[in-house]
């Protein structure tokens, strides 16, 4: 067909300025996440490399800090709050590991082509993606949710996931290990984040169907499904006043969780004790029954 044209990419969307403290900084919080690791290394993943997205606060960090603290050299990749990267990278050169930041929004297929390059071209090898980024925004109607934050909200929170994915395949080997955050609103529902329990059940999906995918390759694909965490994510705009009132308050344990709570889950799936799972989803949600 004559006069063709290479397609341009249009899918983009930009940041919808609905939550305009998002994605909030750990830093500025009053009562700070707990993220440090609260054990000794045993060298899980030594000579490893990890890359964890939404790597400067909240889960990611405590991640990637614990991942250092195992062995790994880890890339963190993060939207714009450089703050609290620079405060990740510290705390993994402290566990004796080397740090790599990237900063850029996922969502771009760019931003991750660009991070798995960064990631080749330092170290050589990619051992254990960690995808962790993601985005919520709350609305009590489903009539409030507009098309651009409907896009974005899957934009960030699963096609982002892909396009990691896409551009991390070529350098995974034969016992790499792939992590995908999902949620408990996944499996419980969530009247308040219609669009983002919808990108969780989306990611719980993605990560059975890249298991089977990749399982003959000897890659493990697996996820973890959080509960209420305290991390910047809410308390900068992922929820209502009224839910941050009593957030973590309908757990079984009364409590919201805390990152260094959920980072060992992660940690489990990416090392090699947990070699013999593919596909399947940790809960650390406070005990609550979920099922799946």
């Amino acid at each position: 067909m004559s006069g063709t044209t290479e397609p341009v990419d249009k899918a983009f969307v930009e940041e919808t300025g609905e939550e305009p403290k998002m994605p909030g900084h750990e830093a500025a919080m009053g009562d700070k996440p707990e993220w440090e690791p609260r054990y000794p290394g045993s060298g899980r993943l030594k000579g490893k490399v990890a890359i964890v997205t939404g790597g400067d606060s909240g889960i990611g960090r405590a991640t990637a800090v614990l991942f250092a603290r195992e062995g790994a050299n880890v890339a963190i990749a993060y939207l714009e709050e450089d703050d609290d990267a620079r405060i990740t990278a510290d705390a993994i050169e402290q566990e004796g590991g080397e740090a790599l930041l990237h900063e850029g929004d996922l969502g771009d297929p760019a931003v991750g082509k660009a991070l798995v390059a960064k990631v080749i071209d330092k170290w050589g090898r990619l051992d254990v993606l960690v995808n962790n980024a993601g985005e919520q925004h709350p609305d009590k109607n489903i009539e409030d949710i507009t098309v651009e934050q409907l896009q974005r909200t899957f934009q960030t929170n699963i096609f982002s996931m892909f396009y990691l994915v896409q551009a991390a395949r070529p350098h995974l080997k034969k016992g790499a290990a792939i992590v995908n955050c999902t949620s408990v609103t996944m499996y419980q529902g969530a009247s308040e984040l219609l669009d983002y329990s919808a990108t969780k059940g989306a990611i719980t999906a993605f990560t059975r169907s890249l298991s089977e995918n990749l399982v003959g390759d000897g890659i493990r694909v697996n996820a973890v499904a959080p509960g209420p965490i305290w991390t910047p994510l809410n308390p900068f705009g992922g929820a209502s006043p009224e839910k941050m009132e009593h957030f973590g308050e309908g757990t079984p344990m009364g409590r919201p969780g805390q990152p260094n709570e959920v980072a060992p889950a992660f940690l489990f799936l990416a090392c090699e004790d947990s070699s013999y799972m593919s596909g399947q989803v940790l809960h650390p949600n406070g005990g609550t029954i979920v099922n799946g």
